[in-house]
């Protein structure tokens, strides 16, 4: 098998697995997508207007651990809900909003 023959990789950039912009916001609660979006446009537009990276780096960064604590969702819900209960010094009622709740957590 010649070199030309073998398999290589797909090439998509330099960011790692589950750094990609499409990889995050399909990671995210369809709640957090338009934020998501937004925050993504935002950071695009300075760095346009900067010539650096950096913002939309620590953008991508900040949503990947998003992404990530919100890939299973039973968990994520969970875990704000156990956040609003602590930081509120209230059980979360069972039936509340989860958008309240998460204000609560502040998450």
């Amino acid at each position: 098998m010649s070199a030309s023959s073998s398999p290589q990789p797909e090439r998509r950039g330099s960011l790692a697995k589950g750094a990609q912009p499409a990889a995050i916001r399909a990671a995210l609660l369809p709640e957090d997508q338009p934020l998501f979006d937004a925050a993504y446009e935002q950071a695009l537009d300075q760095a346009k207007r900067d010539y650096d990276l950096a913002a939309l780096h620590a953008t991508l960064e900040n949503w990947r651990r998003q992404a990530v604590a919100q890939s299973n969702p039973e968990a994520f819900r969970l875990m704000v809900r156990r956040a609003a209960a602590f930081f509120s010094g209230q059980p979360v009622p069972e039936n509340e909003p989860f958008a309240v709740t998460r204000a609560k957590a502040g998450m």
